[in-house]
């Protein structure tokens, strides 16, 4: 199979290149300047590197390599979505035609241009289907009675978050949410949780943004997350299962495990 892979930072590109050349598909990459990592084109075929704003630029190359299937790989951090792009006149048009600049109707609109010019994105957990997340405790160590209870709140809180363009994670102790997260992303927000509960546990708990499909955006967690937890007192880490990725699954459930942290899906 032949795939377009937009890249952007973190592991997710490289491990669904590594995958993708397991599994003999014929991948190119379309790595992000502001975003990807150098190590995108040691494992692909073919790497061409364009700047966020260059949306015409992704069409051309796509149509000189006869791609019709994208997939989406990695994140693009909000801040730089919103401050450090240069759009050129594809994306110019495209974001005057928006009702509203968030990052939904962004990408969403560049689907839509893509499907005009016969590109269609895919579920960007194509390649790395082994590494979503199962249901039900995933560690050797359960949540407990309080840890479950913050889990269940948590939830309500981050379905009801994940029903606006921000972010995905809420911070829970004792039932009460502590802290939301922005464009800082989950470990900037973990840390600002901890500055506020004196030394008292907190839970993790991840929610996909309402929508059926998971082409973009998808939650990801990993074993750097679990570091975090680790330094910011959070002991419970809740996940949607099906619709989140875990990065480096078995090393990050074995830190999970040394560090007596409890990872749980949630059906």
């Amino acid at each position: 199979m032949r795939y377009g892979l937009i890249a952007g930072n973190g592991r997710f590109p490289l491990l669904a290149l590594e995958s993708a050349r397991t599994l003999g598909h014929d991948v190119t990459v379309l790595a992000i300047q502001e975003e990807a990592s150098p190590e995108v084109e040691a494992l692909a075929r073919r790497c061409y590197w364009l700047s966020l704003g260059e949306l015409g630029k992704l069409i051309q190359i796509l149509k000189k390599e006869r791609i019709t299937e994208v997939v989406m790989a990695g994140q693009v951090r909000h801040t730089n979505i919103f401050s450090s792009i240069r759009p050129d006149w594809t994306l110019i048009k495209l974001l005057a035609s928006l009702p509203a600049r968030n990052t939904d109707g962004l990408i969403g609109g560049v689907v839509k241009i893509l499907a005009d010019e016969g590109i269609h994105l895919r579920d960007s957990t194509a390649l790395l289907k082994p590494l979503v997340a199962g249901a039900g405790p995933m560690t050797r160590r359960k949540p407990g009675k309080e840890e479950t209870a913050d889990v269940e709140y948590g939830q309500l809180v981050a379905d009801a978050l994940s029903g606006f363009d921000v972010g995905q994670s809420a911070a829970i102790c004792e039932r009460a949410c502590v802290a939301l997260e922005a464009m800082e992303g989950t470990d900037a927000m973990l840390r600002r949780a901890a500055g506020l509960v004196n030394g008292r546990r907190l839970t993790l708990v991840k929610a996909a943004r309402r929508r059926e499909h998971l082409l973009f955006d998808v939650p990801v967690v990993g074993r750097d997350t679990i570091l975090v937890m680790r330094e910011t007192g959070t002991t419970a880490l809740a996940v949607e299962a099906r619709r989140t990725l875990m990065l480096d699954k078995k090393e990050m459930v074995k830190a999970a495990d040394e560090a007596g942290i409890t990872i749980v899906g949630l059906a």
